[in-house]
């Protein structure tokens, strides 16, 4: 078959989901629906899945194999997801999320200061920590109870947040690319922490601007926030860029947004106390409800998952203990998932929901209620999951997605660090994971580098720096992360919002690289 008409063939389940979702304006369930029957159309047909690969075991059970990954590692997405919406429904219910919100309106009244902080500072240093999809379930819910309509909620801490994804879950992206290359990890973080240092603040600003015009549109205009945005970004990228230099993959994100988050609360803390002896200072609205629970109270459960996190990944005989124990899932020794049950963000998060309700002296009744609240809400959420992470494993079992990646390298030549971050970022957006797409692709990135004489350790780090930017228009990552806010048919919507601030990113990321490389 003609290898410009294959490629176009494998590109179909893509442009599929892309057009229902950005044009058709169908919920990620339909598309994903759709989007999954034309890629096994195509894996039989034209890529000969089962047939001229995977022979041994036949079409039927291949197609088995690939969906049976599909459910299972939905399942494991879904022990982030219910835990984190039995934390938001426990934080309502309780009265914490009022008292929170009261605090912070004391801090500022303006909703885009309390974006900065938490779809900034707050979201990176989950994802830093966490990863996994963890810092999305707990930020976006917080600013839809500020005011943000849940579209932008997830938009903004989406776009905040994939400035860290490449150093998440403290460095785990990096681990397969280095296992692949036989570089050092503090390498592969200078190449890659390099590219987000240069061009975090444009993600920082997308995001801004994102909260900005609904703010404007719903009237609530108010002074210019962008010296305190240029601070924040100032803030996160300063410690991240030194770290990722100085110190290796585990602590750029962490420890930038936890030395940045600390440096912006006492800045503008400062600036507030000066003014308040000029302006009015600022106090909330008479019409609030009133905190049932006290500030240390309502904030426990997050306090409780950051020690959780920090406790479990950095002390080394403890995080080697808990991610020792692992459950394997495999079919026909082809396919496979695993499962770290101790050591997975949704045991943490779990763990934090209970201890946070005891912190808050929380009711059986009320605590059974926020269960139930939150199960009742992931029914069409799996759906639409195991459709998109369905389409996602026949079209890397089927070869599709190589085919795809080869193309580009085969057509790029010398101009390929141009196209290197777009690769990075298709296997995210097919994965849904970073990891995952340094997995697929990290080898592809070195080959390529080596054949056209171009240096391996930046190629590479472009890979890891389109991984991150590609986590914001993944649409089970919009699903995973739109379920704790009630998204429901509106992954489209948050789509057309990321995509733009994912294409500038990846293409600036690309030109700064091809100037210092070609």
């Amino acid at each position: 078959m003609n290898n410009v008409l294959l490629t176009g063939l494998a590109a179909l389940p893509i442009l599929t989901i892309l057009v229902l979702m950005l044009s058709v304006h169908w919920s990620a369930a339909r598309a994903g629906a759709v989007g999954l029957v034309v890629a096994l159309l195509l894996a039989w047909f034209a890529f000969g899945y089962g047939q001229r690969t995977y022979s041994e075991i036949g079409s039927v059970f291949a197609t088995v194999g690939a969906l049976s990954e599909a459910i299972i590692t939905t399942a494991t997405i879904l022990w982030i997801i219910i835990p984190a919406l039995c934390l938001h429904q426990l934080q309502l219910r309780s009265g914490a999320i009022d008292t929170l919100r009261s605090a912070m309106s004391r801090l500022s009244d303006d909703p885009r200061i309390i974006a900065l902080l938490v779809a900034w500072f707050f979201a990176l240093f989950i994802e830093g920590a966490a990863g996994f999809g963890t810092s999305i379930a707990l930020a976006a819910p917080f600013l839809v109870s500020v005011g943000f309509r849940p579209v932008t909620a997830v938009t903004i801490v989406l776009i905040g947040h994939s400035v860290g994804v490449s150093f998440g879950a403290v460095g785990t992206p990096i681990i397969p690319q280095i296992e692949a290359t036989g570089l050092s990890g503090a390498a592969i973080a200078q190449s890659t922490g390099l590219y987000h240092a240069l061009l975090g603040w444009i993600m920082l600003i997308s995001a801004m601007l994102v909260a900005s015009r609904e703010l404007n549109g719903q009237g609530k205009t108010g002074k210019t926030i962008w010296g305190w945005t240029a601070l924040a970004a100032v803030l996160f990228l300063v410690p991240f860029f030194l770290i990722s230099q100085f110190v290796g993959p585990e602590l750029p994100t962490l420890g930038g947004a936890f030395v940045g988050g600390l440096g912006f609360v006492a800045v503008f803390g400062l600036v507030q106390a000066r003014a308040a002896g000029i302006e009015k200072p600022i106090t909330p609205a008479s019409d609030d409800p009133v905190p049932r629970v006290g500030l240390l109270a309502a904030a426990s459960p997050y306090l409780i998952l950051v020690l959780l996190v920090l406790v479990t990944r950095l002390i080394p005989p403890l995080q080697e203990m808990l991610s020792g124990i692992i459950w394997r899932y495999t079919l026909f020794e082809t396919f496979s998932v695993s499962f770290q049950p101790l050591y997975q963000p949704g045991t943490l998060l779990f763990l934090s929901f209970l201890l946070g309700a005891l912190c808050q002296r929380t009711s059986f009744t009320l605590l059974r209620d926020a269960v139930m609240a939150a199960l009742g809400q992931i029914g069409a959420v799996t759906v639409a999951l195991i459709a998109m992470l369905g389409l996602a494993r026949i079209m890397v079992y089927s070869g599709m997605i190589e085919i795809l990646a080869q193309t580009a390298a085969n057509t790029a030549g010398p101009a390929w660090p141009l196209f290197a971050p777009f690769v990075g970022a298709l296997g995210t957006f097919v994965t849904g994971s970073a990891t995952a797409s340094n997995i697929l692709f990290t080898d592809l990135q070195v080959s390529t580098a080596q054949n056209l004489e171009l240096s391996v350790l930046s190629t590479v780090g472009l890979q890891g720096f389109g991984a991150a930017v590609g986590n914001i228009i993944c649409p089970h990552n919009i699903i995973a992360g739109g379920a704790t806010v009630g998204l429901r048919g509106e992954e489209g919507a948050v789509l057309r919002r990321t995509l733009p601030a994912c294409l500038l990113y990846a293409t600036l990321g690309g030109v700064i690289a091809f100037i210092g490389i070609g």
